[in-house]
């Protein structure tokens, strides 16, 4: 089958991420996975186009509004991935609101990463309630086993022994979204107490304003460092190597770097919102903060208590064994999709 995909694949976001891992998925089946960024397809009239000139018979949209509201009326089967801001965000806007329904009772079916985030919808939108299947992220990481720690140490300006430090790795795209500066202060603080703690924020430049107001305040703030974008597999290994990984996002739909961190068996401190508490129970898989205050209190916690680290990371890695199978996503999307094949031929 010959499948038009739309997702928003601005680089080094999630959903991004997702839709290569979701594609792979489907194109292992043998179906043909057409690709494209949401963005770049703006009008009704330029799918239509596409699904003529590619032949294509069914699609997939990865987020409910940007990419599920191009799809409507054009008389093929499709399905719906929730992407996270859609359910957190754009539905808290009426217009939106309105169309991801009207999108919702066109679509075979809905996928959300969490009960939580099928809750939401299903609350929002109570037509769609048969049609709602959950499925985590799977979860792979592939560490580079050539990653040298001393380098990445050096590279991020930090010239201590590796052995006494305790560096913390905030992973994410420079945008608002993800909140890098909500920490940076209160750890400064920290490091000035016990200058054995630093946080490394390493990710790409998505948005060019706000990432010189991060590097500007990064350069003058003790113990925190900035780097750029790293390979996938070098940033497996350092997250392999440090302490403890952190988010501190207003918004997630499902954080593909706190999965991998306790993947890789590094614990995990992140922001207490609904998409990290469906994943992160506190104390028990990791370690959930209200604001910076308690975030300090949490890591300095992690840092004298070896039991607890180790408790944490034990269950992070069972609970991702447990309930973030890559092949379990793989049946789910594959069976899925067979359902859009099958809805063709009636």
């Amino acid at each position: 089958m010959r499948l038009l995909f739309l997702a928003v694949l601005r680089r080094h976001t999630g959903n991004a991420v997702t839709a290569e891992r979701v594609r792979d998925h489907l194109e292992a089946a043998g179906h043909v996975c057409l690709l494209k960024d949401a963005f770049d397809l703006e009008s009704s009239s330029e799918i239509a186009h596409l699904i003529k000139a590619e032949n294509l018979e069914a699609a997939l949209a990865l987020h409910l509004y940007r990419g599920g509201r191009l799809l409507q009326g054009h008389g093929i089967p499709f399905g719906i991935i929730f992407g996270g801001t859609d359910l957190n965000e754009d539905v808290n806007q009426r217009e939106k609101n309105e169309v991801m329904g009207k999108v919702l009772e066109e679509a075979r079916f809905a996928v959300a990463f969490t009960e939580s985030m099928k809750e939401t919808a299903q609350t929002q939108w109570p037509h769609a309630r048969g049609k709602i299947y959950v499925q985590s992220q799977g979860v792979v990481t592939v560490p580079n086993a050539a990653f040298n720690w001393n380098t990445f140490l050096h590279c991020s300006g930090i010239k201590q022994n590796a052995d006494n430090l305790h560096i913390f790795l905030l992973v994410c795209g420079l945008r608002q979204v993800k909140d890098p500066l909500y920490l940076v202060d209160a750890f400064s603080e920290w490091h000035q107490e016990e200058p054995n703690v630093y946080m490394v924020i390493v990710g790409p430049e998505v948005d060019p304003v706000f990432t010189r107001e991060v590097k500007a305040k990064v350069k003058g703030t003790a113990g925190v460092r900035l780097l750029g974008e790293m390979p996938q597999e070098d940033l497996h290994a350092a997250l392999k190597n440090c302490f403890a990984v952190v988010n501190s996002s207003v918004s997630e739909g499902m954080s593909a770097a706190i999965l991998e961190a306790m993947d890789l068996e590094v614990p995990v401190l992140a922001r207490h919102i609904p998409g990290n508490a469906a994943v992160v129970k506190h104390e028990v898989t990791g370690l959930l903060f209200s604001d910076p205050q308690e975030f300090v209190q949490l890591a300095k916690r992690l840092v004298h208590d070896p039991a607890l680290e180790k408790e944490i990371v034990a269950n992070g890695r069972e609970y991702v064994r447990r309930c973030h199978s890559w092949q379990a996503e793989r049946d789910t999307y594959q069976n899925l999709v067979q359902n859009l094949e099958g809805s063709i031929r009636e």
